[in-house]
């Protein structure tokens, strides 16, 4: 411990003892950490009440793109592209649900555990 450490706690330990820390705002109440003010002030209700629920913003924005790439396959008449569609699909679809078995949800599809048995094969 150097000395200025030593100085920072003995003041602390002085300043609690003077009863400094008691009147302060917000004293013997829980913090709040939770920063949403990123999230436009109409949605805020909405997104704390799907984590409350154990979603995740990146599970939505995963959610929301498998369906518009979705979408994108089925109006699709290239090949090429759909063939790359489909692989961008498969990516999102893993990733989601990666992301649904570590938090202990059952993945009902068959082809996804196939899908991953395999991809696991290749990166081992």
């Amino acid at each position: 411990m150097d000395f200025s450490m030593v100085v920072s706690e003995d003041r602390i330990k002085r300043a609690y003892r003077d009863g400094e820390f008691e009147n302060l705002p917000g004293y013997g109440k829980p913090l709040n950490l939770e920063d949403m003010s990123a999230v436009p002030e109409d949605l805020r209700m909405a997104y704390k009440m799907l984590k409350n629920a154990g979603f995740s913003p990146e599970e939505q924005r995963l959610r929301q793109e498998v369906m518009s790439i979705e979408d994108l396959i089925r109006t699709c008449e290239n090949p090429d592209e759909k063939n790359r569609l489909n692989q961008e699909l498969s990516q999102k679809l893993l990733r989601y649900n990666k992301i649904m078995s570590s938090r202990g949800a059952k993945t009902n599809s068959s082809l996804f555990k196939n899908y991953e048995r395999k991809i696991e094969k290749k990166l081992l």
